[in-house]
This record gives C-alpha cells, sequence and structure tokens, in this order.
C-alpha cells in the first residue's frame, strides 16, 4: 500500500498512518459485505491496534488478536537479513533499523506465536486452532 499511495506523486516520504488508515477503511468496507479480513502489518503500537479495532466495531465484526514473534535474536536476525522483498523499489529495513523500532506491549487479549522454532504448517495449525475453539 505504502508503493501505491507514493505512486500518486504528491505523498509525503513519511506517510505516517497513512498506510494504516488507507488498509483499515478497505478492511471495514470489506467486513461490512460479510467477508473475513486479515490485518498482516506490524501493528507495533496501541494506535494502530486501536484503529484496526474500531474498524472491527463499526462493521460489528469479532477481531481476534494474533502476534506473531520470533523470540530467538540469532533466527529474527537471520531472518531479516536474509529476506528479499517482493515488491519492486520497496526497500526493507535492516536489523538496526528493525530492533530500534518502538514497540508498545499489548493491551487486549490476544494470541501469541513463536514462529522461532516451528514451521509456518504448525503456526497454522496453532492458530486454527485457537480459532475453532474461540
Amino acid at each position: 500500500m505504502d508503493r501505491a499511495i507514493w505512486a500518486s506523486g504528491t505523498a509525503p516520504a513519511d506517510l505516517q498512518d497513512w498506510t494504516y488508515r488507507a488498509a483499515q477503511a478497505v478492511a471495514e468496507d470489506n467486513l461490512r459485505l460479510g467477508r473475513d479480513v486479515i490485518g498482516d502489518c506490524v501493528n507495533d503500537w496501541t494506535v494502530a491496534r486501536d484503529g484496526w479495532q474500531q474498524a472491527g466495531r463499526r462493521a460489528g465484526a469479532e477481531v481476534f488478536w494474533v502476534e506473531i514473534v520470533c523470540v530467538d535474536p540469532v533466527e529474527h536476525r537471520r531472518r531479516v537479513e536474509t529476506r528479499v522483498s517482493d515488491i519492486p523499489g520497496h526497500i526493507l529495513p535492516g536489523w538496526d533499523e528493525v530492533t530500534a523500532r518502538t514497540y508498545h506491549g499489548w493491551d487486549r487479549d490476544h494470541l501469541t506465536i513463536d514462529t522461532s522454532a516451528r514451521s509456518v504448517t504448525d503456526c497454522v495449525e496453532l492458530l486454527l486452532t485457537a480459532l475453532q475453539t474461540r
């Protein structure tokens, strides 16, 4: 979404919360149509999480929070330093940028899945089990 917003030629380099607001509006529209929505984003600030919560509430939808973490710092760093962008022109943050980000702790119920020693399949199974038991 950042790339699409910047393509307008009028957006500033620092989009602040523009992308979150745009994504939340699209999500809310889809929720109102009765569709399920997965908002896959960093959400490291409470205000970002609040925006998703409000969009869900306005649409009359249940919001189920999932925090994906990698608690092994060596593995986390390896993943950050070896990933490749699949979006033309998109520059991924480096390890120093990732670790310098301000992170707000969670203030609401959520499921945490540690991916450091699990396969993608195992993580998906944990998530689906949690959703089915709600």
